[in-house]
């Protein structure tokens, strides 16, 4: 069975949107990874298709049903109910390369696209959603949250990416969770500026410890959280032997 991923949304056009181009694409017609777009107003329970109302307690805008989303839910989970439901949300925890490789280990994802002031809390706890987060900022709707989230994970499915090596060496892998060194190519020299020549040397150790240098000192000076939890794990495996 291929990995599976639902979209519930109320703007499904907005699928495959750039996964139906270059690897992830590919992968898509090939049958590697499957994606459903579900319109959410499919599940309205009146005539006029009615998905919000406004919220209890006053204030601006419109809140997602409870009653609505969970028939779009339920009717997901009727093609795979061991696949997590996830909700893209700006209060959820932060997307990281953890979550993804955990969510590429099971069967697929189902997304929960939110629009207008959010999903109604009732839902999100009675179905065990995990709410996610792509960053520190809001988005006018789930969309592009989902179409993020589906790439960081279909390009570690298997036979998706060329090379496991290549993955492996990435910004935040499991084996090294440190921002990637820098990348050169030909020409060797261009506009005065040249390749460090430790790459050039054919030295495989001396490029090694270049670029794990180089990885280090990225990682320092431009994500010092990041760089901080390098030392609290070396900490605890100095302690744990």
């Amino acid at each position: 069975m291929s990995w599976h991923a639902t979209a519930l949304t109320l703007f499904p056009e907005m699928f495959p949107g750039s996964l139906g181009q270059s690897l992830a694409g590919r992968a898509l017609r090939e049958g590697l990874w499957r994606l459903d777009a579900r319109q959410i107003r499919d599940f309205a329970l009146d005539k006029h298709r009615t998905v919000d109302d406004t919220p209890c307690g006053g204030g601006a805008g419109m809140v997602l049903r409870p009653d609505v989303v969970d028939a779009a839910c339920l009717a997901a989970l009727a093609e795979g109910a061991d696949r997590p439901l996830v909700y893209l949300t700006p209060r959820g925890k932060l997307l990281d390369q953890a979550l993804v490789r955990d969510l590429v280990a099971g069967p697929g994802v189902i997304l929960v696209c939110g629009r207008y002031e959010g999903l109604d809390q009732r839902v999100i706890e009675a179905r065990g959603m995990r709410e996610v987060s792509i960053g520190d900022y809001v988005l006018s709707g789930g969309e592009p949250a989902a179409l993020v989230l589906l790439d960081a994970c279909v390009r570690l499915l298997p036979g998706v990416m060329g090379g496991a090596e290549s993955a492996a060496e990435e910004s935040f892998s499991a084996g090294a969770p440190l921002l990637e060194y820098p990348q050169y190519t030909r020409p060797v020299e261009w506009q005065g500026r040249a390749v460090p020549e430790v790459l050039l040397s054919g030295h495989h150790a001396a490029v090694a410890r270049w670029r794990r240098e180089m990885a280090e000192r990225a990682t320092r000076e431009r994500r010092p959280d990041l760089w901080a939890r390098q030392g609290e794990g070396v900490a605890a495996k100095a302690s744990a032997g």
